[in-house]
């Protein structure tokens, strides 16, 4: 083994602070991605590690007045198996189903794939489409950090090195739809070549959407909205018309990545085909 940074393994929440308060330790929940990082494939190899798997107060799913509340520590199975989440999350819980294998979404969790920071996070462009809010914790307090606003950079996040992912906060916003497509190499156990989420409020034949969002992932160093589109689809209808405006302004706005997975070009190519057809399935034509 490469590395084998010493764990702590805190048993309340203020142990939990008091401990990464005093020096710097690496958070890990389901741990899915441990072994790449200590062999430091992602980054700087951790020089300790808190393992925050006892702290089921970061557990729970719940609706809490206006918004679904989901503990960090949820799976993605427990997601998956929520009555919540499939009423009024449905798209949340058809990225998690993307996730890895039954063993992955078994350990894996939503406060971890936000932490973790990959651009290619399945859940993340559909937290930012849904307007969810990051509430965070040290020994300092609770506060609370929009989605749009948590990834700063590659793998960088406006954590503080003392706070925690506490809790996940999706706000019920009555009359929204939000749609999520994800293409890989293979339908199971594929990193994203690209991942998008739209999301919308429909008035009717009267007014046309409102609140768009449109959210991508693999497709710069962090999840991104483009709000270029977002501008054509707001007030619009999910007409043939306004779905060809919108993915051509998709493909001329992108600039996506190019590594390993998958070239610019084709990124560009199928995130605007992804949207096409979103705008397409929404209109039913």
């Amino acid at each position: 083994m490469p590395a084998e940074p010493p764990v702590a393994s805190p048993a309340t929440l203020a142990d939990a602070y008091a401990l990464i308060q005093r020096e710097p330790h690496t958070p890990i929940a389901g741990g899915t991605d441990l072994m790449v990082r200590i062999t430091g494939e992602l980054g700087s190899i951790p020089e300790r590690i808190v393992d925050l798997a006892r702290l089921d107060d970061l557990r729970g799913i719940s609706l809490e007045r206006s918004a679904v509340a989901i503990g960090a520590l949820s799976s993605y199975t427990d997601i998956r198996r929520s009555a919540i989440c499939r009423e009024h999350l449905p798209a949340l819980v058809e990225a998690a189903a993307t996730v890895g294998a039954a063993q992955i979404q078994n350990r894996g969790t939503l406060g971890g794939n936000i932490a973790n920071a990959s651009p290619a996070g399945d859940t993340l462009p559909v937290l930012i489409a849904m307007d969810a809010a990051i509430v965070v914790g040290s020994v300092r307090g609770e506060r609370t950090i929009p989605a749009d606003d948590f990834w700063t950079g590659y793998r960088t996040t406006a954590l503080a090195p003392d706070e925690l992912i506490l809790r996940i906060r999706v706000p019920l916003v009555p009359g929204r739809e939000t749609r999520f497509r994800k293409v890989g190499t293979r339908r199971a156990q594929a990193i994203s070549k690209v991942v998008a989420a739209v999301s919308w409020r429909d008035h009717g034949r009267s007014s046309g959407w409102t609140q768009v969002r449109v959210a991508y992932g693999s497709m710069a160093p962090t999840p991104i909205r483009v709000r270029q589109v977002e501008a054509i689809l707001e007030g619009a209808h999910p007409t043939p018309e306004t779905a060809d405006k919108a993915a051509a302004m998709l493909a001329a706005t992108l600039q996506p990545i190019d590594d390993v997975r998958s070239t610019a070009d084709y990124r560009r190519m199928v995130a605007a085909r992804v949207l096409h057809r979103i705008l397409r399935d929404a209109g039913g034509w």
